[in-house]
């Protein structure tokens, strides 16, 4: 029974995936964008960019297809882009719906999404009185 656990453990060592490539850590260390992501729910939408989210969720979705079409396929790589891909989209969700409740019709909300411009509405303040 152990020599068969050794064996797969070998195995996983010394496979086109596994430990020993780039294969194996490109996507470990990808996993810090999903929990910077998943961090950021806590956030005011309005610090959200909407371009940067835009980028993620294409990332997710374009990565996740191609780990399945490759040669060796790699699962683990495609797990971390469906997830980038869906905080992303989570993230869009949310940006969203906040311009909508601004009163902004949909072609506004769409071009304020990924507009450089803050979704904060400014302030003016007053200048202060001569004395």
């Amino acid at each position: 029974m152990a020599a068969r656990g050794v064996n797969g453990f070998q195995r996983f060592l010394q496979s086109e995936t596994g430990p020993k490539t780039i294969h194996f850590w490109a996507p470990v260390m990808k996993w810090a964008l999903v929990f910077a992501g998943i961090s950021d729910l806590s956030r005011p939408v309005e610090s959200l960019s909407g371009t940067q989210q835009l980028a993620l969720f294409a990332t997710g979705a374009i990565w996740t297809r191609w780990c399945l079409i490759i040669k060796p396929k790699n699962y683990l790589l495609a797990s971390v882009n469906f997830f980038l891909g869906t905080v992303a989209s989570v993230q869009l969700g949310r940006l969203f719906a906040y311009h909508r409740s601004l009163g902004k019709s949909y072609p506004e909300t769409f071009q304020s999404l990924f507009s450089q411009e803050t979704a904060k509405p400014k302030i003016e303040v007053p200048a202060p009185a001569a004395a």
